[in-house]
C-alpha cells in the first residue's frame, strides 16, 4: 500500500470525484484512476462506486476514508519531524483574495517557493468565498473582518481603509457627514455587508443601500471612479486615486476601524510547518512595509 495512493483516495473522497480530485492534485485523471485501482487491488475490496454524474463513497470506501485521512496526516507530520531545517517539500495549495493578492501577497509566495525548491505552490486568487475543506486548501490569505467560523486564524498585520467618493457625486449629491446619513447615499458594496465607524470608542454599524454591488475591490473602484457612490474600500486600492484627486475621503471624522489580513485554516492539531512558514514570511512582509511608511 503507497502513501500516494492513500493520498489520492482522499483527495477523491473528499472532491467528490476522480475530476475535482486531479485538479487538486495537478496530475491527470487517468493517473488518479490507476492509484485507486492499485489500491482496491491491494485491498481487495471496492471503495468508490462509478456512476456517470461522479464518484460515491462505498460503505467499505467510507469506513476507510478516516483511517486513511489519519495516516496522510500522520505521515506529513513525520516528514516534517526528519526534514533538514528550513527544507520544505509536497504541496500547498493556497487561495488569495484578487484584489490584494497578486499586488501584496504574490511576491511572498513566489518567494518562498524560490527557497524551497522541492514544494509545489499553487494559488488560486479569487474574491470569491473559497470553503477550505470542500475545496481542498491548505490555507487562505483574507482580508477584513472575520466572521466566525471554525477555522483557525493567524493575524498577519493591519488593513487600513477609508470612505471615498468622487468629487462628482458630491458635487450632485453631497457627503454623508455622520454616520447615520450614510443610508441616504447610493452605496458601492460587495453584497449585503455592514460598515462600521469608529465615534470615539464607540463603534457604529450601519447598513447601506445601493443599486451596484461588485465582489472585487478593483471593480468597485472603477464605479467609485465614475460616480456611481460612495465606497468603503482599503487604502491600498484607493490611495492612487485619493493622491490624484479623483477620489475624495468623506466622512473623515468616523473612520473605519482597522482591519485585518488573516491566514486562515482547517481545524487540526498540528499546523502544517510550510503554512507556519508562510505565515512567517508574509508578518516580516508586513512588518518591513510598515517601518517603510
Amino acid at each position: 500500500m503507497d502513501i500516494e495512493e492513500l493520498q489520492t483516495f482522499v483527495e477523491v473522497a473528499d472532491a467528490g470525484g476522480v475530476s475535482p480530485a486531479a485538479l487538486r492534485l495537478g496530475v491527470s485523471k487517468s493517473i488518479v484512476s490507476r492509484r485507486l485501482a492499485r489500491l482496491e487491488a491491494d485491498l481487495g475490496v471496492q471503495l468508490l462506486a462509478r456512476t456517470t454524474r461522479g464518484s460515491a463513497l462505498t460503505e467499505a470506501g467510507a469506513t476507510f476514508r478516516d483511517y486513511a485521512a489519519r495516516v496522510c496526516v500522520e505521515v506529513d507530520i513525520a516528514r516534517e519531524t526528519i526534514l533538514p531545517a528550513g527544507d520544505l517539500r509536497g504541496r500547498l495549495r493556497v487561495a488569495a483574495p484578487l484584489s490584494f493578492g497578486p499586488s501584496h501577497f504574490a511576491q511572498v509566495i513566489a518567494r518562498m517557493a524560490r527557497d524551497h525548491p522541492q514544494l509545489h505552490i499553487q494559488t488560486c486568487y479569487t474574491d470569491r468565498f473559497v470553503d477550505l475543506i470542500a475545496e481542498g486548501y491548505d490555507c487562505a490569505i483574507r482580508v477584513g473582518y472575520l466572521q466566525d467560523s471554525n477555522l483557525l486564524a493567524r493575524r498577519i498585520g493591519p488593513i487600513h481603509g477609508k470612505l471615498v467618493a468622487s468629487p462628482d457625486y458630491i458635487a450632485l449629491h453631497g457627503s454623508p457627514q455622520a454616520p447615520d446619513e450614510v443610508a441616504a447615499h447610493q452605496a458601492l458594496m460587495q453584497g449585503t455587508e455592514a460598515w462600521q465607524f469608529m465615534d470615539g470608542d464607540r463603534t457604529v454599524t450601519v447598513y447601506p443601500r445601493g443599486r451596484f454591488k461588485a465582489d472585487n475591490a478593483l471593480a468597485l473602484v472603477a464605479a467609485a471612479l465614475e460616480g456611481l457612490g460612495i465606497a468603503w474600500l482599503p487604502d491600498g486600492v484607493t490611495d492612487p486615486h485619493v493622491a490624484s484627486g479623483a477620489l475624495v475621503p468623506v466622512m473623515t471624522r468616523y473612520p473605519p476601524p482597522p482591519a485585518g489580513v488573516y491566514v486562515v485554516r482547517p481545524p487540526g492539531q498540528h499546523p502544517q510547518r510550510k503554512i507556519r512558514v508562510l505565515t512567517e514570511m508574509l508578518m516580516e512582509c508586513f512588518a518591513r512595509s510598515a517601518q517603510t511608511v
